[in-house]
């Protein structure tokens, strides 16, 4: 089967004996048995079926054996960051989601070594992994600056040096990247964003084709109790019917508000791996499907005072839903940052970061264009205020 049937119909078949087309949700927390009978559905912590459906549809998507879904992106996170004994060395990228840094804040008072590197850039790359590593962590396209990392060079660099390679695909998703497909071991998702789509479950799923690393995520996620609810597995399956139709919709939408925020002269550096001059594009076109939903970029003003002026882009953080977002990384997802971290990531407060959505596009174009240039008295806020 091709993506978009496999989106329909893995983890969707028929119930035996009624025939349901949607698979039940199954909220029983524990199972009748004998007790000389085969574990098969012991306690909802290890087994549900309703979280058995979504993995088999998340594993499919990317042509793998196997995929662990998580109660959200942190916890997949922890669960592979689990595998790391102290005195490891993990190497991930510098730019990545400021919840991750969190957790790598955690690993590091365990004695965990942890070194970040510009993934982005082949020699940093060669530098990174020229001694031995755990882990490889990336993220591509990156949080929040959309750098856009080589798969392929970094997965076959860091097996040299050792490394179990991990992608975050949260910005891409996997309609639109697989990262299975260049040499990774082990695809993150918060399922939260794009593959659930409506902004109403939580979730994180672990996608690989190893069963040894498999069976240690499931082990992590029983004995930590990780597990999302069935509900939860249930409301993210369903919007996982939608991934490509949305996804294009919102790639469509982004490229659009590149172009407004182009041809303003209230805008600085545009950050979008679809435009010609971005350092990652011709990467990022052998890669991806599509060069995604998110941008980012420096407005020359006051970002929070834009983001006012906004009505249709709501100011929240999170992405890949069917509304469009907009939040300001330095002063939201990222301000657990050190600030001289930020700074030197780019992670200006002027910096604003656009998930787009399914919205009209004309609407939003008319949105984004207005806001960007102020005309009420005591709001001319586009000048160099650095």
């Amino acid at each position: 089967m091709r993506f978009d049937t496999r989106l329909v119909r893995l983890g969707q078949e028929p119930e035996p004996g009624t025939g349901d087309v949607v698979p039940p949700l199954h909220l029983a927390v524990t199972y009748e048995r004998r007790v000389q009978d085969p574990p098969r559905y012991f306690y909802g912590r290890g087994e549900n079926p309703t979280r058995e459906a979504l993995e088999r549809c998340l594993a499919g998507l990317e042509d793998a054996r196997f995929a662990a879904a998580f109660a959200s992106g942190q916890a997949a996170g922890m669960a592979a960051l689990s595998l790391l004994p102290r005195g490891a060395r993990l190497v991930a990228s510098d730019d990545v989601y400021g919840g991750t840094r969190a957790l790598f804040g955690l690993l590091e008072r365990q004695g965990v070594r942890v070194e970040h590197a510009d993934l982005s850039d082949p020699a940093a790359v060669a530098a990174a992994f020229a001694e031995p590593a755990a882990m490889a962590w990336v993220e591509t396209p990156s949080n929040p600056t959309l750098r856009i990392a080589d798969l392929a060079d970094v997965a076959g660099r860091a097996h040299e040096a050792g490394a179990v390679v991990l992608v975050d695909n949260t910005f891409a998703g996997p309609a639109l990247q697989q990262p299975l497909r260049f040499g990774v071991d082990v695809t993150l998702y918060s399922t939260t964003k794009s593959i659930a789509g409506h902004s109403d479950a939580l979730g994180g799923a672990l996608v690989c084709d190893d069963e040894r690393l498999h069976r240690a995520f499931t082990a992590y996620r029983t004995a930590a109790g990780a597990v999302p609810s069935p509900f939860d597995c249930f409301l993210v399956h369903r919007g996982l019917r939608t991934l490509a139709l949305r996804t294009g919709r919102q790639v469509a939408n982004a490229a659009r508000l590149v172009a407004v925020l182009r041809a303003s002269p209230h805008v600085g550096a545009v950050h979008y791996p679809g435009l010609p001059d971005h350092p990652g594009h011709r990467v990022a076109a052998r890669q991806m499907a599509a060069p995604g939903a998110v941008l980012a970029f420096e407005y020359l003003g006051d970002a929070e005072k834009l983001m006012d002026r906004l009505r249709l882009f709501t100011c929240a953080v999170s992405l890949g839903g069917v509304l469009s977002l907009v939040e300001a990384p330095a002063l939201m997802t990222h301000a657990g940052v050190p600030p001289d971290v930020r700074r030197a990531l780019g992670i200006t407060d002027r910096l604003v970061r656009v998930s787009a959505g399914i919205e009209d596009p004309a609407d939003l174009v008319e949105d984004l264009a207005a806001a960007l240039r102020p005309t009420k008295e005591g709001d001319e806020d586009t000048e160099d205020e650095a």
